[in-house]
């Protein structure tokens, strides 16, 4: 699996026009799972992504986790993130799982993160998805397992 994780304020995710999901402020993750990733690399990725501390405590330092703020997740399925460039300029996807495989570790992931006590709101597996963010820092980080 992986993941771009980007610590964000106001963000919202349409589909043919209507607001899906949005959140005030917190963590918008991008996932993308790869042929042969598993539940175990699922509950890796939900793991390390509530504990990331990459918000500010009153220091000024990035001290604190998702969940330490009370921010929400909005998690966003994204097969691109498995794109090959490294021959001609077509990424190819055959990295990227298939759908059906796919969307039951998405799925699962949602549900580990809600576990840890997290609100995790999502887009729309597969659907075009028109997302408006709010970048916070900028913060990003990637993460594969």
């Amino acid at each position: 699996m992986k993941a771009v994780i980007q610590r964000v304020g106001r963000t919202s995710l349409s589909v043919d026009g209507s607001l899906i999901s949005e959140i005030a402020f917190g963590l918008a993750v991008y996932l993308g799972v790869k042929v042969g990733d598993t539940q175990a690399q699922a509950q890796a990725m939900a793991k390390k992504i509530q504990a990331m501390r990459i918000f500010e405590d009153d220091g000024g330092k990035m001290n604190k986790s998702v969940k330490d703020v009370c921010g929400e997740i909005l998690l966003i399925s994204q097969f691109t993130l498995l794109g090959d460039c490294s021959h001609g300029n077509r990424p190819s996807f055959i990295q990227a799982e298939r759908p059906e495989a796919a969307n039951a570790l998405y799925e699962y992931t949602a549900e580990l993160l809600e576990g840890y006590g997290i609100t995790v709101k999502k887009g729309v597996f597969g659907a075009d998805m028109k997302i408006e963010q709010f970048n916070d820092g900028p913060v990003t980080i990637i993460y594969e397992t």
